[in-house]
């Protein structure tokens, strides 16, 4: 049986400091196999395991990426520090995009220098953290590309261009049409394969 998409969310106050840091790891520790919990601006997100719709575009975007640039590693469950987004940054993308070689150590959260492509996959627990705050975030660590699949909206979203915290140009598609994604990617995803 499926677990309900469902999230538990503790509202951190910056005043908590490293209580926040303890409660977070704690939770992580706890979580059981599946489970994702992120810190993202002040708030812990305990996010259930994705559904196999959830999954399938996940892994038809990662295909296309090795399509089109073998050289490039595709992640899956990577943590990320994503300046600005938290008092600790700490999120799981749904999908990195990065040179291979850029995570090859044992570190549970990573730099985002080398990411040159993020990807979120909406759905009724994340959808709001997806739409604003990693936004945010993913604008402010200077993440060159970020693709928001937004399953609620069917449709796609191409941010990039970040410049002052802020991705200045975005390119939306209807899921089923194709989005350019722009360079350092270089080439059109098709969203009709989801």
């Amino acid at each position: 049986m499926a677990a309900p998409e469902r999230e538990s969310d503790v509202v951190a106050d910056d005043s908590m400091g490293s209580s926040v840091e303890n409660a977070f790891d704690a939770l992580s520790a706890a979580a059981p196999e599946g489970w994702r919990v992120e810190l993202i601006e002040g708030e812990i997100h305990v996010v259930p395991p994705a559904n196999g719709e959830h999954e399938e575009i996940v892994s038809e975007v990662s295909g296309q990426v090795r399509d089109h640039r073998k050289e490039l590693g595709r992640y899956t469950g990577l943590g990320l520090y994503v300046p600005d987004a938290s008092p600790t940054g700490k999120v799981v993308p749904d999908l990195v995009i990065a040179p291979k070689g850029s995570f090859g150590d044992a570190a549970e959260y990573h730099d985002p220098a080398p990411v040159l492509l993020v990807g979120e996959v909406t759905s009724p627990s994340t959808g709001r953290q997806d739409r604003g705050p990693k936004l945010r975030g993913y604008a402010r660590a200077g993440i060159p590309c970020y693709l928001l699949i937004d399953r609620e909206a069917e449709e796609a979203v191409v941010y990039s261009e970040p410049s002052d915290g802020a991705y200045t140009r975005s390119a939306e598609a209807k899921l089923s049409k194709v989005v350019e994604l722009p360079e350092p990617l270089g080439f059109e995803l098709d969203t009709g394969q989801f």
